[in-house]
């Protein structure tokens, strides 16, 4: 089982660590792709930094994000787990995994990344700052500079396993699994259910992603299909709805009422 998250928009900047080494990353066919966007992020942030705040989204108060992307090169590192932050790793909590648990996270996570594609928990990174829907100069588009190089990478971690989807719209665009793989995959959302009403909420959202992932985790089940996730999930206590096989892939909704 492969478990594809989305990253979260802020992350935890290590005050020390060894500098980049884009070489000792997981799924090393990435490298160059890495490369290519590591480069135009830095010299964009570098040489033109108010451009880069537009770009980027970012207010002038947010300087210092640009002034980290600038030096992403030199900046120390630490494993991905403790890099992302957001309310789905908070919700997650990787670091208080029991061992069985954390040798699992690092077997079956992957984390779509806009700046590295994907990485494993146990990958070095720095903290950087480049959303998905972004559009770099002298690269294009975040997502669909992604599209092509991500497939092979996520059909190679993922071998003959569920692939577990729980990214983002946004994160989504970057690879969709062709119709191949549709048998073997199942997308999950969350939907919160008040008074009868349903919708999708996005503290709720990310939050029980966090808690359902942990979960999986913890109890070790590795189903090879979308009907045996849901039937696992539900013996874990969740309110799991299937949805119909389709060619890309079969919907999940779980319903939540609180978080």
């Amino acid at each position: 089982m492969l478990i594809l998250l989305p990253p979260s928009e802020g992350k935890s900047a290590p005050g020390r660590g060894r500098p980049l080494e884009l070489k000792t990353l997981s799924q090393p066919s990435l490298t160059p792709a890495r490369e290519r966007v590591l480069d135009a992020l830095v010299a964009l942030c570098r040489d033109q930094p108010d451009h880069a705040a537009t770009v980027l989204g970012l207010s002038r108060s947010q300087s210092d994000l640009i002034a980290r992307n600038a030096s992403l090169t030199e900046a120390p590192t630490a494993r991905a787990d403790r890099i992302y932050d957001g309310v789905l790793y908070e919700a997650l909590g990787l670091d208080s995994l029991t061992p069985s648990a954390k040798r699992r996270a690092a077997s079956r996570l992957a984390i779509t990344s806009s700046l590295f594609g994907l990485v494993r928990v146990g990958d070095r990174i720095p903290a950087y700052r480049l959303s998905g829907d972004a559009t770099v100069p002298g690269l294009g588009p975040v997502a669909g500079w992604w599209r092509d190089s991500l497939g092979p990478a996520v059909v190679d971690s993922l071998g003959r396993g569920l692939l577990v989807d729980l990214r983002s719209s946004m994160y989504a665009g970057f690879w969709r699994p062709p119709a191949e793989l549709a048998p073997r995959v199942a997308t999950v959302r969350v939907l919160h259910e008040v008074a009868g009403r349903r919708q999708v909420v996005s503290h709720f959202n990310k939050a029980t992603k966090g808690r359902l992932v942990r979960a999986l985790l913890e109890d070790g089940g590795d189903p090879r299909t979308p009907e045996s996730l849901a039937s696992l999930l539900t013996d874990l206590g969740w309110h799991v709805e299937t949805g119909e096989a389709t060619k890309k892939g079969t919907q999940l909704d779980v319903v939540v009422s609180e978080v």
